[in-house]
C-alpha cells in the first residue's frame, strides 16, 4: 500500500481498528488513548471529537499540537519495515503508532511503552 493510500484513510476507522486490537488482546480503550495522547498532544476529549468529522489519517498526524520527543526512542518492526529507519516523518509517526499498539497488544507494560 503506498504512503498516500495510508494518509488517506479514514482516520475514525483506523482508530477503531486499534482499539478492537488491543481490546481483544486483553487491553482496555482508555490504555488505548493514553498511547495516543501521549504521543501526539491530543486529549482524549479531541480524540473523541475526531470520530465525528471526515479527518483522515494523514491529517490527524499533520495537526498533532506536540509529536511526543521520546517517540525516536520507538524502534523495531512494523510492516516489514523497522520503525527507526522510515526517514519521511508523517510515515515515521503513523508507524510509531502502531508499533506501540502492537507493544500494548503484547501486554508490556504501560511505563515501558510511554518509554519512561
Amino acid at each position: 500500500m503506498s504512503n498516500e493510500k495510508i494518509y488517506q484513510m479514514d482516520f475514525s476507522k483506523v482508530y477503531q481498528l486499534l482499539i478492537d486490537k488491543a481490546v481483544k488482546k486483553g487491553r482496555t480503550k482508555d490504555e488505548v488513548y493514553e498511547v495516543t495522547c501521549w504521543l501526539t498532544g491530543y486529549s482524549r476529549q479531541e480524540l473523541e471529537q475526531m470520530f465525528d468529522g471526515t479527518l483522515t489519517y494523514g491529517e490527524f498526524f499533520q495537526n498533532a499540537p506536540e509529536l511526543e520527543k521520546k517517540r525516536d526512542l520507538v524502534k523495531g518492526v512494523v510492516c516489514g519495515v523497522r520503525v527507526e529507519q522510515i526517514e519521511e516523518p508523517l510515515m515515521r509517526s503513523i508507524r510509531c503508532l502502531d508499533k506501540l499498539m502492537d507493544e500494548l497488544a503484547k501486554g508490556k507494560a504501560m511505563d515501558r511503552i510511554l518509554r519512561k
